[in-house]
């Protein structure tokens, strides 16, 4: 249900094609949810399909007609409604988190090397992330709203808090395995 709330969203800023939307996904959101290039354009389909986006074919001359999609009066008002009801919580899960209830099994060396491993990974993405600004850039340049730009850097701030989050909590497994907290058999 998201991924078309947040193709409407972008549709209703601007009309792009599937292979646009793509490129802006990756650019601005994929730290809290990345989509890829068949799921956009099968959700593309099933938005036109129910009427809150409409297809343009725009014919060019050395390549296949280009579609853009644009956001519907239908498509603008289940935006708005989307956006303006509770928040959408799911059920909480985390492969990770299954790994480490079950790791009581593994030796203190392969659980070290999982839990360095883990924080190695945080800190990469953490990274990562300290570029997103940047990488919004040219979307401010066609949307320029200080107040949009304003929500969209609330979503980093919190990717950065739970990411931080996650190392700190990977660190201090790290310390306690080191310092022999862990309980033997």
């Amino acid at each position: 249900m998201s991924l078309e709330h947040a193709i409407l969203g972008f549709l209703n800023y601007h009309p792009y094609s599937g292979y646009d939307l793509k490129k802006i996904f990756d650019t601005s959101i994929r730290h809290f949810w990345p989509a890829d290039q068949s799921q956009i354009y099968r959700t593309l389909a099933r938005l036109e399909e129910n009427g809150l986006a409409e297809m343009e074919r725009i014919p060019q001359e050395d390549r296949p007609d280009r579609k853009v999609y644009h956001i519907t009066e239908t498509g603008r008002a289940e935006l708005l409604r989307w956006i303006s009801g509770p928040p959408p919580l799911g059920e909480p899960r985390s492969a990770p988190l299954i790994q480490v209830f079950f790791s009581g099994q593994l030796s203190d060396e392969k659980i070290l090397a999982k839990f360095e491993g883990y924080a190695a990974i945080m800190r990469a993405i953490l990274s990562q992330y300290d570029q997103v600004p940047a990488q919004i850039g040219p979307f401010q340049q066609e949307i320029p709203s200080p107040r949009e730009h304003f929500f969209w850097m609330l979503t980093l701030e919190n990717g950065l808090a739970n990411l931080r989050a996650n190392l700190q909590w990977a660190e201090s497994v790290i310390e306690r395995i080191k310092s022999g907290q862990v309980p033997k058999e």
